[in-house]
């Protein structure tokens, strides 16, 4: 039999388990069976674990309903364990580099022992910072210790359901357990969710811990009697609770409070001593029954910490307090402002929100938020707002609609009853918001993601074009916000325009008659100073025959200048005001790694990947997956093995159509032409998810009909 068994239940942590199982899987010490706990064979997490067995002997999934809970997951997990010592572990923590081998060692030292307990690091992911904390006896969380699976079995314990199960299982196993060992060193990693446990959570939920107080208090008395000491840990848990009234419903305060009386007078062993100090003083008021006088305890406390708060504000500057005094003033329910990249246009999914709220939802009037230099470039009929401007705070103050690619600035309030819709800009190849943190040219260009994650508390809704995107986002910008898996709706268009645009397109760009159209879209490289082309342009063109024309589209940083100027072989696009039309006009794209490639896939066109400093980027940015090896069509690591592509046209080969026909399967999953449709339903028009229209299966979808340029194919 295995060594250990691991046992990791996998619900809703789909953005994290890789890591979770990478950690195990990649011991040094290989004794061990891995026992991932998913919902569904068919569900995210089934489908990963199941790919993760088809890898790795060691790995045997199993299947608990997440009606049961995190307990009866552990349970089922226990069920089919076959290891001496049980392990669990969340799956979006991760196992420290050695962990294994040392508990081994530790437990060579003690053998027999039933319960090895050990450190556990606390890491606040999103800041970088560490904490070991050391707590003891009930308040154990049950990954940080290793279980006898003999002792487990010959004292038929198991996982209590509900919540605060852990509370409930530590308590059991410290009544059962006849000898117990420790191990100081750090042996798993605890990512602290940002939006905080669901232990300290307001809600009902929280009258489950004296459920589980209850069934400890009531096995210990039933069996060997109650120690003082495991009762006072267990009501230094209960009274924790009490005195954070704004965690339980306003009906359920002073139920709480005197059940908690009731098992503290039931239960209380003989001759026990409160402790000293505030803790000891809720102990005997507890005794007391009065809840009034615990309430009144608890209000000299907030006293204190009012009056120290009572400091004067400096004055704010005229706008911002024309925003606050209008914020005072009732939502406008038929308002909606947008924006996309800080204000430099009327573009990307924000527009084509806007476009369909337009048609699906006329009684909503929309604002558009604008630098000066852009308002000229304004569609005709846009209404805007100039960004700073005494009306861009007004509107600001007053819309009920939110809806952003990027972000909104920090001084933007979330209003209560307002919808903020974050769209995003793209599908993420390169890392983003917090899974930045480790790559320091990065980082310090991002600022603090203290700031970056209070800007995400706004959101409502979060758009994704598929699930890499949802669990990137889940990782990258952790949040309460709602994942809508709609696809982008700026990709609408892929699947809904004519040969009769493609063809006025490539008119209004200047693409002669005839010319296979290259879109050449190189992406922002965040070590360099400027705008780089990547390729000498002037030799790539000469390399070629004049078939070719290139399309020069910047990185949106760039639509200032600094680039190369157009002629007859290259036109710079990159001012254009719809990435759509540009890569509808185009024959192929060629790009290094712009999420560009992601849109563009829409149209089974041809992609040609430059990766000619691929180690470097991966390296000072950070990647969700290695494109290399899952690319959308041929990689060049050169700029004469992209000449040789292009001149003997194996770009548009068999083997590129096999390669995008898998990327689209992986990264095209919701773009069906009617994202804008979902979304204006959901969040401007309330309907439910299961109203609106069901994404259409990529086989059965039909993409907007290439250029009339001739396709060279081999």
């Amino acid at each position: 039999m295995p060594r250990f068994s691991v046992i990791v239940p996998t619900h809703r942590v789909e953005a994290h388990l890789p890591l979770a199982l990478d950690s195990i899987l990649t011991q040094s010490f290989g004794d061990f069976e891995l026992i991932p706990v998913h919902d569904a064979p068919d569900s995210p997490a089934g489908t990963l674990t199941t790919a993760y067995a088809d890898r790795d002997t060691r790995v045997s999934p199993v299947q608990s309903p997440p009606s049961g809970g995190l307990g009866a997951a552990r349970n089922t997990g226990i069920a089919a364990a076959t290891g001496t010592y049980l392990l669990f572990l969340d799956g979006d923590d991760t196992l420290t580099p050695g962990a294994l081998a040392e508990l081994d060692a530790r437990l060579r030292q003690t053998p027999g022992v039933d319960v090895l307990r050990f450190a556990h690091e606390r890491a606040h992911w999103w800041e970088g910072g560490t904490t070991v904390p050391h707590p003891t006896g009930v308040h154990l969380p049950a990954w940080s210790a290793a279980y006898r699976r003999d002792f487990v079995a010959e004292h038929r314990l198991a996982f209590p359901s509900g919540h605060f199960t852990d509370l409930g299982w530590n308590g059991l196993v410290t009544l059962a357990a006849d000898s117990a060992a420790e191990l100081r060193s750090v042996c798993v990693r605890h990512l602290v969710r940002r939006q905080g446990s669901r232990l300290a959570a307001p809600g009902p939920h929280q009258l489950e811990l004296l459920d589980q107080v209850e069934l400890v208090l009531a096995r210990a008395t039933a069996e060997q009697g109650l120690s003082p000491t495991l009762f006072e840990q267990l009501f230094a848990m209960v009274l924790r609770t009490a005195a954070r009234p704004e965690r339980l419903p306003a009906r359920a305060r002073r139920a709480y409070f005197r059940r908690a009386c009731h098992l503290y007078r039931t239960y209380r062993p003989a001759g026990f001593k409160p402790p000293v100090g505030s803790v000891g003083v809720q102990h005997r008021v507890l005794a007391t029954g009065s809840y009034a006088a615990f309430r009144a305890l608890r209000g000299v406390k907030q006293a204190a910490t009012t009056a120290m708060a009572a400091v004067p504000r400096p004055r704010a500057p005229l706008t911002r307090a024309l925003y606050a005094a209008r914020r005072r003033l009732p939502l406008d329910n038929n308002l909606a402002v947008y924006c996309a990249y800080w204000g430099r246009g009327h573009t990307c999914n924000p527009a084509a929100v806007h476009a369909k709220a337009r048609e699906l939802a006329p009684h909503i009037r929309g604002v558009w938020l604008v630098e000066p230099e852009a308002v000229g470039e304004l569609p005709p009929g846009i209404d805007h707002a100039v960004i700073g401007s005494r009306r861009y705070w007004e509107v600001l103050a007053s819309a009920k609609y939110l809806v952003n690619n990027a972000n909104f600035a920090d001084a933007v309030v979330k209003r209560p009853g307002s919808v903020h819709l974050q769209t995003q800009h793209g599908t993420p190849l390169k890392t983003m918001g917090v899974d930045q943190s480790p790559y320091p040219v990065v980082a310090a260009a991002s600022g603090s993601f203290t700031g970056l994650l209070k800007r995400v508390d706004r959101w409502d809704f979060n758009l994704s074009a598929n699930r890499h995107s949802t669990e990137t986002w889940e990782r990258a910008f952790p949040g309460s916000y709602e994942q809508l898996e709609y696809g982008y709706p700026r990709n609408d268009v892929y699947y809904t325009a004519t040969a009769e645009d493609v063809t006025r397109i490539r008119r209004e760009l200047g693409i002669p008659d005839g010319r296979t159209a290259l879109l050449y879209a190189p992406t922002h490289r965040d070590h360099a100073g400027g705008f780089d082309a990547r390729l000498d342009l002037e030799a790539f063109c000469d390399a070629l025959d004049d078939d070719f024309v290139v399309l020069l589209r910047a990185h949106y940083f760039y639509d200032r200048g600094g680039r190369p100027k157009s002629d007859s072989r290259v036109i710079d696009v990159t001012r254009h005001r719809s990435t759509e039309d540009l890569c509808l006009a185009a024959d192929a794209l060629i790009t290094d790694y712009s999420s560009i490639m992601f849109d563009y896939a829409n149209l089974d066109r041809p992609i040609v990947v430059l990766a000619d400093d691929w180690d470097v980027y991966r390296e000072t940015r950070g990647v969700t997956f290695d494109l290399p090896s899952a690319p959308p069509g041929h990689v060049a690591r050169t700029e004469r093995e992209l000449t040789d592509l292009l001149r003997d046209g194996s770009y548009d080969d068999l083997e590129a159509d096999a390669l995008r026909a898998a990327f689209r399967e992986r990264f095209c999953q919701f773009d069906d032409g009617r994202a804008a449709e979902r979304v204006v339903r959901r969040v401007f028009l309330g309907q439910s998810p299961e109203a609106l229209p069901p994404v259409v299966p990529l086989a059965e979808r039909t993409p907007a009909p290439r250029p009339t340029a001739t396709l060279v194919r081999s």
